[in-house]
């Protein structure tokens, strides 16, 4: 009973208590934890107080959510009300609590789930591994020497050790399916504006989404359905009405078009990444292929907008206290402050004619498959790699397949493939936009093939 829909049948069902399910996660925590890192703060007296209310809920024959008793953990950009978010940073340790919870929080505690803490990521937000200077980094439990993974690193070890079976991130450039593929668990990130940010401390405010770790796709999509809906506070959150995707995950996909990603997503990776994606594809019958055009400068424009939404955001923190950064975000930061806007403008031009070459591509084919990282998880404190011959720095490139696709916001999974004796990679489900109920349907294909799993596997005893 370790995926969120069962824990949630067993609590509704009186089978066990949600205190007992709340008092094991702590009592995980607190076990393994301090070799994971995963968390920056721990609430457990709320998380057990609110145990308690719904077993009295449930006691009184009271209709509980579909995530009755399950506990969940978030990034530590979430506010969480009474406690104060730090984005990763020092900086913010000073804040004030936040007097609210952000509406992803709030609704998964609606739904019945049960917050026990927050967790770790690089400073906000900005990076591929989560090594940060100021909390540590987050280690990947399939191997502790090497990272798990960013900027949502805790969000996807916490779930891939076990610690928890749910977990919410965020993504701008891939920090939700680069931790994701490394850490070997589901990471979703659906369309942008789909989810409610409100509440969320941004990066780059026109890539920024919302979305979830689970070690199964029926987690992912009842996730998914539990945080649709639209949000007054949040000005991007569509106005789209929520579609449910959990009755559709057992349809048959015969009728789904699928193809592989060529091109650019075949290149400059080592061959294992190619090979879980051909894994898949082979799965799924696929051989057609598309060239998504002009993928590789989607990614420069990704870097060049992404860089200066980033470093207009924290200009003031920049010219106060510029010393109190990690010094790796710092110098990002302020080198995107000095691009120019002509730049910028020319980005977001060029952000316009992809988005419409995308489209195109979406008229005859619904998924594209395409890897997830160009390699597995990296040493801790590795810098650089060899792809193609080449020596290049790891850090940015961890990103080279999932940035030209949240560059326009689209939907997408990151599965994990399973390698016996060997790291987890990730396989990407690539769609149009508000078509994740097509990625999910798709990715529960492959879970009942047993092409996709994501195990636990943390053994704090190795």
């Amino acid at each position: 009973m370790n995926d969120a829909v069962s824990i949630a049948a067993a609590v509704r069902e009186g089978k066990v208590s949600a205190v007992e399910v709340t008092q094991a996660a702590i009592a995980r925590i607190a076990a393994q934890d301090n070799q994971i890192n995963c968390f920056t703060a721990l609430t457990a007296e709320a998380a057990l107080t609110d145990a308690a209310r719904i077993d009295r809920e449930i006691a009184q024959g009271n209709h509980l959510g579909t995530l009755a008793g399950v506990p969940f953990a978030v990034k530590n950009l979430f506010d969480i009300a009474g406690l104060t978010t730090l984005a990763g940073s020092k900086i913010n340790a000073e804040n004030p609590p936040a007097s609210q919870d952000a509406t992803a929080v709030a609704k998964l505690k609606q739904a019945g789930a049960v917050l026990v803490g927050a967790l770790n990521m690089d400073e906000y937000a900005y990076g591929f591994v989560t090594e940060n200077s100021h909390y540590g980094a987050t280690h990947n439990p399939h191997d502790l020497q090497r990272v798990a993974g960013g900027s949502s690193g805790g969000s996807a070890a916490a779930v891939a050790a076990g610690l928890v079976p749910v977990t919410l991130g965020s993504d701008t450039n891939g920090s939700i399916r680069v931790p994701a593929a490394l850490c070997g668990v589901f990471g979703f990130k659906p369309t942008y504006g789909r989810l409610s940010r409100a509440g969320v401390a941004l990066f780059s405010s026109s890539f920024d989404h919302i979305g979830s770790f689970a070690r199964s796709v029926q987690d992912i999509a009842t996730v998914f359905d539990v945080l649709q809906g639209e949000d007054d506070r949040d000005p991007i959150c569509t106005k789209r009405p929520p579609e449910l995707v959990l009755p559709q995950l057992q349809q048959d996909i015969s009728d789904i078009k699928i193809a592989i990603a060529g091109d650019y997503f075949t290149k400059g990776a080592e061959l294992e990444a190619l090979a879980a994606v051909q894994k898949v594809a082979d799965a799924l019958n696929v051989t057609e292929y598309v060239t998504i055009p002009e993928a590789h400068r989607a990614r420069a424009a990704a870097f060049v907008i992404t860089a200066s939404e980033g470093a207009n955001l924290h200009l003031g923190k920049l010219r106060r206290c510029p010393q109190d950064f990690d010094s790796a975000t710092r110098d990002r930061f302020l080198a995107g402050a000095l691009i120019p806007s002509s730049w910028y403008l020319q980005a977001q031009r060029f952000r316009k004619w992809y988005r419409d070459r995308i489209r195109e591509i979406f008229q005859n084919v619904d998924i594209i498959l395409a890897p997830t990282t160009p390699i597995s998880a990296p040493l801790i404190g590795q810098q650089t790699m060899i792809l193609d011959g080449e020596e290049i720095l790891v850090r940015p490139h961890l990103g080279l397949f999932t940035q030209p696709l949240s560059f326009i916001g689209l939907p997408v999974l990151s599965v994990p493939i399973q390698r016996p004796n060997a790291l987890p990679l990730g396989v990407q489900l690539i769609a149009a936009p508000y078509n994740e109920a097509l990625i999910l349907q798709v990715a529960a294909t492959l879970e009942a093939k047993g092409i996709v799993s994501a195990p636990i596997i943390f053994n704090p005893l190795n």
